[in-house]
């Protein structure tokens, strides 16, 4: 029962497309039209269109933003309503979910896939356009001198600058929803930060929606203990449930061995083993091999590790695929550290000081140490819940290191009291359940979807529902 809680071929043909797109899908009008980059994998058939909103919602005078939007329209010649796709971050763009279309579809089939670019990200208005061009030295990414001249260009326009906030955001999101909304079921999926995103929206600009689905949900904004400032104990506590006490036993006699760390300090970025196996653990086929690992190095054989490097490269793959698909990361500096840091006084003696014991590390408290950017503060729907939503459906991993479960459990409890909320756990999920889990997901989410019974747990090992 649920519970109710109320290649390089492939690369020749992507750059041939570069500049196609440089032109076509930037320049695409507010109304939808075949998509100009449609030849790239998994494109053909999209419809693109580019909105113009206020750089400021509630000055719709002054400067304004564009908004790009691509249209996956159902495959079965006839469409029961829309869905829309929220990316997380903040920093990713809707490209973030075009390796999982048949996922989608499965989940909510009939639907028109609707897939925004957040202000910021993707061929939306970006916060350096120039050093985020297309045409620019980096791409879409920054390199070199870019990081320089952009972090430059946000003090230099301070008021712009600080008008890419998630309250604005999330202004956007219900303007695109209510421009291009269609007849039929309206629901909106979230992962992640675009969990965070669609809470907003309940609170500022909420529109008509059928159904919720939130994937990956941030804590409780009010969570300090789980805020970004905390993501090494976070992942520390998700690593170390992988291994046995003689397991764990072995893995700080390995890092305390000077003589062993030859072994890692090609294959491990930087050097540093526990950061790498941190990044395992969001990607499940190679987070069940990190006791192998361990145990390997540990006898003085890399090779287990080795291979899982070449695996977490071809994992990653797929969300690199396309020209919008870099992390906007001046953007996820600003919003990060700007609302989702509750220590603007972190230092690098604070994050190194709470990293000393963990097996497992994350590289963004580090990120929030003296952040080049002109921070914006909180507004007043930060740290408060809707006083309404539709109905509801949270599914989240027992096993994810970006979101923790408990703090989805807590946050999923306090939406209850807004309207009817299911909770739905995936055993051993980790995050994006879509990529993660992806047969727990379609089971899960098609039945909410269809008002069926949901699910109240799937077991990614043993691929069972009850």
């Amino acid at each position: 029962m649920s519970k109710t809680i109320c290649s390089a071929g492939a690369r020749l043909a992507l750059g041939c497309l570069i500049a196609v797109m440089a032109c076509g899908v930037a320049i695409a009008g507010d109304e939808f039209s075949p998509c100009a980059d449609a030849a790239l994998p998994g494109l053909a058939g999209s419809l693109c269109a580019t909105h113009r909103a206020p750089l400021r919602p509630n000055d719709p005078d002054t400067r304004a933003v564009e908004l790009f939007i691509r249209k996956f329209p159902s495959t079965r010649g006839v469409t029961t309503g829309q869905v829309w796709l929220v990316a997380g971050g903040p920093g990713e763009s809707g490209a973030s979910f075009y390796p999982f279309l048949d996922v989608f579809r499965a989940a909510f089939p009939g639907r028109d896939l609707m897939i925004p670019d957040h202000r910021g990200t993707g061929y939306s208005t970006r916060l350096c356009p120039a050093e985020e061009d297309e045409g620019s030295p980096g791409g879409r990414a920054l390199a070199g001198a870019e990081w320089g001249s952009c972090i430059g260009g946000m003090y230099a326009d301070r008021d712009r600058t600080q008008a890419f906030t998630v309250t604005n955001a999330s202004h956007d999101l219900a303007a695109l929803i209510t421009r291009y909304r269609t007849e039929g079921s309206v629901s909106v999926y979230g992962v992640s930060y675009g969990t965070q995103l669609v809470l907003r929206m309940l609170q500022t600009a909420p529109v008509a929606l059928d159904a919720v689905v939130l994937d990956g949900l941030v804590p409780l904004e009010a969570s300090a203990e789980l805020d970004l400032s905390h993501r090494t104990a976070i992942v520390d506590k998700v690593g170390r449930s992988l291994l046995s006490v003689d397991e764990i036993q072995a893995y700080e006699a390995l890092l305390a061995d000077p003589d062993r760390r030859a072994l890692w300090a090609d294959a491990a970025p930087g050097g540093d083993l526990r950061r790498f196996l941190a990044a395992l653990l969001n990607f499940p086929a190679l987070r069940d091999q990190i006791p192998a690992v361990i145990s390997a190095l540990s006898h003085g054989d890399n090779a287990p590790l080795l291979a899982v490097r070449a695996g977490l490269d071809a994992e990653r793959e797929p969300f690199g695929r396309y020209p919008q698909s870099s992390p906007a990361l001046p953007l996820v500096v600003l919003m990060n550290a700007s609302e989702n840091n509750g220590r603007r006084d972190l230092t690098a003696e604070d994050v190194e000081r709470e990293a000393r014991g963990a097996l497992f590390t994350s590289p963004l408290p580090g990120l929030l140490v003296d952040v080049s950017a002109p921070l914006y503060d909180r507004d007043g729907y930060y740290g408060r819940s809707p006083d309404a939503a539709p109905r509801t459906l949270v599914i989240h991993g027992t096993l994810d290191p970006n979101t923790p479960y408990e703090g989805a459990v807590a946050h999923a409890a306090k939406l209850a009291e807004a309207g009817e909320v299911t909770f739905a756990t995936v055993v051993s999920g980790a995050h994006m359940l879509p990529f993660a889990a992806p047969e727990c997901f379609v089971r899960i989410v098609s039945a909410f979807d269809a008002a069926a019974e949901v699910p109240g747990w799937c077991d990614v090992r043993a691929r069972t529902v009850p």
